[in-house]
Parts: structure tokens; C-alpha cells; sequence
């Protein structure tokens, strides 16, 4: 077989809907050509060219009014959750008082969840985030003040 025939042969095998073709002669040529066909379906001829998306990212977080409170801020990313379960009674809500070491909120990052804990004993003013929202690294979560 010469070269051109086994391009050919090559091209053929690349159009045709086969997974495997082998092809022996009487002078002892060998050739067997063989492919995975689990994921290249062709994509339909008729299929409409992909057509991009506009998404418009809401933060749902409140603005912070001009406080003149301190507030406590994410340690980290992750998704924040104001109760240990669904259905269950937040950690906290305004009007709370917390003492140091508190739980105030859980951030779920990379599936392990983090306890939100207060910086030192205080009352909640505020609480800056939605059940189940994202988060980001410093985004206020609770405004305060100091007891």
C-alpha cells in the first residue's frame, strides 16, 4: 500500500461511522485503525450556532445604611446560612445580644461548613445577608454594637 493509499484510507476512515477497520494484504501488509466512538457524534448540520447569553448578576444584599456601628465581615467565599438546618431558628436576628465566641451564621465553602463567630460581645443591629446567599471575602454580614 503506498503512502497516498493509506491517506486516503485514513480520510476515508475519519468520514465513514465506523469504530474500527483492518485491512491485511496477500503480500503481508498490516493495517488496523481503530477509535472510541462514546462521544464523537458529529454535531446535526443543521444545528443553530451557539448564541451567547447576557446574565446579570443581583446582589441581594441590603445596602448598608451609614451606620455609625461597626460590622462584622466574611472571613472567607462561600454560600452564608443563618440557621444550622433548614426550618431551624437563626443563630441570630437584630436585636440579638451575643457574647465573644458565639455562633452567629454558618458559610458553607468547598462543602465544609464554617461557624461565623462573634468578634466580641455585642448586640445585632442588623443582619446585612439573606439566608442562602453568596458571599464574598470582607462583605458585611451583621451590623453591631459593642456591649
Amino acid at each position: 500500500m503506498t503512502k497516498e493509499e493509506i491517506k486516503d484510507l485514513v480520510a476515508l476512515f475519519n468520514e465513514a461511522n465506523i469504530s474500527k477497520i483492518k485491512i491485511k494484504e496477500k503480500d503481508g501488509f498490516e493495517i488496523e485503525l481503530e477509535r472510541d466512538m462514546c462521544c464523537d457524534t458529529p454535531a446535526p448540520v443543521n444545528a443553530p450556532a451557539p448564541q451567547p447569553i447576557n446574565v446579570n448578576v443581583v446582589n441581594e444584599a441590603k445596602p448598608t445604611s451609614n451606620h455609625s456601628h461597626p460590622t462584622l465581615n466574611s472571613p472567607m467565599v462561600g454560600t452564608y446560612y443563618q440557621a444550622p438546618s433548614p426550618g431551624a431558628t437563626p443563630f441570630v436576628k437584630a436585636g440579638s445580644k451575643v457574647k465573644k465566641g458565639d455562633t452567629m451564621g454558618i458559610i458553607e465553602a468547598m462543602k465544609i461548613m464554617n461557624e461565623i463567630q462573634a468578634e466580641y460581645d455585642c448586640r445585632v443591629i442588623e443582619v446585612l445577608v439573606a439566608d442562602g446567599q453568596p458571599v464574598e471575602f470582607d462583605m458585611p454580614l451583621y451590623v453591631v454594637e459593642k456591649i
